[in-house]
């Protein structure tokens, strides 16, 4: 165990006490290996984030059981406050709890500026800490700390770039870790580097805290460099789009792709699915080989590309403890790779087509043990308290990050919700829109559905900012969703009920003139829409290949482009995701107990007791009761195994409500205007 845990933990004994306190104003105890910890050694971590909803779960799974003598779910409970001041909290739980524990960045790293530590993830933590024990003899100021923390957190030293070939190497390095810098770092490297003289005038912050921002420019510098090359071709999925034309970059930016320490970095994000190769029509013999990486000359280096691509992202499953952000990043990689593999043309690619779908399944079925083996193990349960002040780590989180980004400047914010959106189908459509030259921008990022992943739990949840179970009433359909979205933001982001705006069934061009026409005239500053074209589709279609196609033939009525383009004319901030995914299922039979009203979850059954539910399971092996944290007490979900769904034996068909990386993990999405962000 390192020496930041042993700190932490040190403060914790079980034994000592069943009631706990901890006054945590920079989230320090909601690191994930922290929080496996105390659930290993008999914690439970419980936000005191909405008084009344803390109440009624500890009254219900705590308080009654204390009161009985009985055991609780767990031996301790910790209640967790995001500010100093203990003696907010009830005068119950302070009398009965020990005196609070207090953990403050500035006292558990004296010698460095508390505003640098602060913006350290929680999980760099333990790096940071280890080098401040060992390396630092006296105390920095916020300049001095920021170089400390680059070196020694993000392995960056910025004095060292003394080169244009130093900084894109730095750079590439650190998007492909998925080290990203906070901003305020960002910004001290940009100032260091523009006193030297290096890239003046471009958005070098940016480009260190942003990956979408950087593979921008990658991609652009990629056709370019192509293009000096004599290389001219065009995206792999733009087939009816002229050749390339490098006049038409707003910005021309060289990257030295030829420099070894450069070229192998690109290679690998060619590879899963982060860059995007060109299609060429040949390939001069004197032509470096390392090239062939970002170039596709025919169909069979499109297969090529994928199958490399495939194995690379074999190797890259996360393991069953790993940290949400991996299986965060794998999702977008799977994403990526699935339509590549839904664009491969499959005529006269028999064998070598069926091969890549059965490898595609192993990484399936073993991605999918891997993730509800975590899920069992709690790690799931921790999303819950992740703050969602850089982004939603569960839908649920959404609402109240919308709400600072508003508090933050932007002042008209859409959440557009496409139910159902698997990420690789995120993908088909972010493909159409850049094939077909729209002027958008896209920051990607993923959140984490709830499970089970059906409508009426997971999107309600996401419209109304709470768990399940404090929806209980409502848990079964989705008629107040417009009203529980209304409801947040008049008692949580302070705006008047005029201002808020939520329309569903959104899918037709021809919706779009009465919905402009609403939106010019009623002038809304929150608006939430519902696009159900996917999720209605799905269920008609035997496969994800034949959904993809639907997609395509859907694009091609111009639905999205018009509503992007129209919202951003109309000032809005844009944000894209979506209440759950899906996956292509085998049929097992329909279990005659447990219904659930959103009855196209076909993944899932629900049941409102334990007996039944192990009945059911005895009669269907092979399933998974898994009992989640914030579902009502009486919710009990009985989950298909596998790639499976409680449909007719042997049926083929795409559903959801499952416990998959396909259904679990989907798209969060910033959409900007292009010219705005160069």
């Amino acid at each position: 165990m390192s020496q930041w845990h042993q700190r932490i933990l040190g403060s914790f004994t079980a034994d000592l006490s069943r009631l706990w306190v901890a006054c945590d104003p920079d989230g320090v105890l909601l690191d994930e290996k922290l929080l496996s910890e105390l659930r290993a050694r008999g914690f439970e971590v419980m936000g005191y984030d909405d008084p009344f909803g803390f109440r009624t779960e500890y009254e219900e799974r705590y308080r009654a059981a204390w009161d009985a003598d009985e055991p609780a779910p767990s031996p301790a409970l910790i209640v967790h406050l995001r500010h100093d001041n203990a003696n907010e909290l009830p005068w119950d739980i302070v009398h009965n709890s020990r005196p609070a524990v207090r953990l403050n960045l500035a006292e558990l790293f004296p010698k460095l500026a508390y505003g640098a530590v602060r913006q350290v993830e929680p999980e760099r933590l333990e790096i940071l800490f280890d080098a401040h024990q060992t390396e630092l003899q006296s105390a920095r100021g916020e300049s001095e700390s920021k170089d400390f923390i680059l070196e020694h957190v993000y392995q960056l030293t910025p004095r060292s770039i003394r080169a244009p070939v130093d900084f894109w190497r730095e750079v590439l390095r650190l998007h492909f870790a998925g080290r990203a810098l906070p901003e305020p770092f960002a910004e001290h490297v940009a100032a260091i580097l523009r006193v030297r003289g290096l890239l003046v005038g471009h958005p070098i912050a940016e480009w260190l805290s942003s990956r979408s921002a950087l593979l921008r420019v990658v991609q652009d510098a990629w056709y370019l460099y192509l293009e000096k090359l004599k290389l001219e071709g065009r995206r792999m999925l733009e087939p009816d789009l002229p050749p390339f034309d490098a006049g038409e970059i707003g910005t021309a930016i060289e990257i030295p792709f030829d420099h070894t320490d450069v070229r192998a970095i690109i290679d690998s994000m060619f590879l899963d699915g982060s860059l995007h190769p060109l299609a060429v029509s040949g390939v001069p013999t004197a032509m470096p080989g390392w090239i062939k990486a970002g170039i596709v000359e025919d169909v069979w280096s499109q297969f090529a590309l994928v199958e490399k691509g495939i194995e690379a992202l074999a190797a890259a499953v996360p393991e069953a403890d790993a940290p949400h952000k991996l299986w965060g990043d794998f999702a977008k990689r799977y994403g990526e790779m699935l339509n590549r593999v839904h664009e491969l043309p499959s005529k006269d690619a028999g064998e070598r087509m069926v091969a890549i779908r059965e490898r595609i399944k192993a990484i399936q079925a073993l991605t999918d043990e891997r993730l509800q083996a975590w899920i069992a193990a709690g790690h799931y349960a921790d999303l819950i308290l992740q703050p969602a002040i850089k982004g939603p780590v569960m839908v649920h989180h959404v609402p109240r990050f919308l709400r600072q980004r508003r508090s933050a400047g932007e002042a008209k914010v859409a959440l557009l919700v496409f139910d159902g959106l698997a990420f690789d189908q995120w993908v088909r459509i972010r493909e159409h829109l850049i094939a077909t030259q729209q002027p958008f921008a896209f920051d990607e990022y993923t959140a984490f559905a709830w499970l089970p992943t059906v409508t009426s739990v997971s999107r309600q949840a996401l419209f109304s900012g709470l768990r399940p179970r404090e929806f209980d009433d409502s848990i079964d359909h989705t008629n107040k969703e417009e009203t529980l979205w209304k409801l947040f933001w008049q008692n949580e982001g302070g705006t008047a009920p005029g201002e808020v705006m939520y329309r569903r069934a959104l899918h037709q061009v021809e919706q779009l003139d009465t919905l402009e026409a609403n939106i010019a005239d009623r002038k809304p500053m929150v608006l939430g829409l519902v696009i159900d074209e996917v999720d209605e589709r799905l269920h008609k279609e035997r496969s994800k290949e034949d959904v993809a196609l639907w997609i395509g033939r859907w694009l091609g009525s111009g639905f999205v482009e018009r509503l992007f383009a129209f919202l951003l004319s109309e000032g809005f901030s844009i944000y894209v995701t979506a209440d759950h995914g899906n996956v292509d299922a085998v049929g097992i039979g329909r279990p005659n107990q447990g219904v659930i009203a959103e009855t196209r979850g076909e993944r899932v059954r629900v049941y409102r007791s334990d007996p039944l539910r192990a009945e059911s399971a005895v009669a269907y092996p092979g399933t998974i009761a898994l009992d989640i944290a914030g579902l009502p007490a009486n919710f009990k979900p009985l989950f298909a195994g596998g790639r499976r769904a409680f449909v007719p034996n042997g049926d083929q068909v795409v559903v959801h409500g499952g416990v998959s990386v396909d259904e679990l993990v989907v798209p969060f999405v910033r959409v900007s205007d292009v010219d705005r962000v160069r």
